[in-house]
């Protein structure tokens, strides 16, 4: 007699849950397994200066939020074993770790992480915008994570440096320390920010510069850019 085949239909629903659940075993497996040294320390930066609106604050810490939420990337920084930390800054002496370095152990560290970026509150309004001072302040944080083998700052921010020191006196410092440093310019007309990135603030290898169209490209911007720095170099 012969056997019936019964084709098996699943939802869009049931492939999600079979997604999360191979991604679990999967980071079960890495935690199961001899302990791995962090392939990715990267440094989310939030432009918090005075050109900021309440608005514009909240599309930075829910994009970047729903970004670490997007499951590739989520993936990513779990497989890699990768270190975050998060820092607002604005004038020359405008500096604040909001998150310091968390290690993506699971998905669960992930998740917690998005949680705290779209609950942190503003740390100042009125401030100039210091880029070399923000780097200057970011490339001795990268001592905390030794073991980390590649290191990424991730600057985000909608102006060119009119406060402290110059831009590319931290660009030196980044590039001597192995640290590569990437842009994300939020141009509200033109490419100002993202000509001044390229020119006097990006270096270290596979760097680049990333463009959003204004605060409400943000979002899209912020999940292509950790895409490319997550994502990619682990393809």
């Amino acid at each position: 007699m012969s056997g019936i085949n019964c084709p098996i239909y699943l939802s869009s629903m049931g492939f999600f849950i079979i997604r999360h659940l191979f991604l679990t075993l999967l980071a079960c497996a890495a935690l199961s397994a001899p302990a791995q040294a962090c392939r990715l320390a990267i440094a989310l930066t939030i432009d918090v200066s005075g050109s900021i609106d309440p608005g514009e604050y909240r599309f930075q810490m829910d994009g970047l939020a729903d970004a670490l939420e997007d499951p590739d990337i989520a993936e990513a920084l779990v497989m890699r074993q990768a270190a975050v930390m998060v820092m607002q800054w604005s004038g020359e002496t405008d500096q604040k770790v909001s998150t310091p370095w968390r290690r993506m152990l699971s998905f669960d560290a992930v998740a917690d992480l998005a949680k705290e970026v779209r609950a942190t509150k503003r740390h100042w309004r009125a401030g100039k915008t210091a880029v070399g001072d923000a780097l200057l302040f970011l490339v001795p944080e990268f001592d905390k994570v030794p073991d980390c083998t590649r290191r990424v700052i991730d600057v985000s921010g909608d102006g060119m440096t009119n406060d402290g020191q110059r831009t590319t006196l931290g660009r030196s410092l980044a590039r001597r320390a192995g640290i590569t440093i990437n842009g994300l310019a939020i141009d509200r007309i033109g490419q100002s920010v993202a000509q001044f990135y390229r020119r006097e603030m990006v270096t270290g290898p596979d760097h680049f510069v990333m463009s959003a169209q204004g605060y409400s490209d943000y979002p899209r911007a912020i999940r292509q850019k950790l895409y490319r720095e997550v994502v990619v170099p682990s393809s």
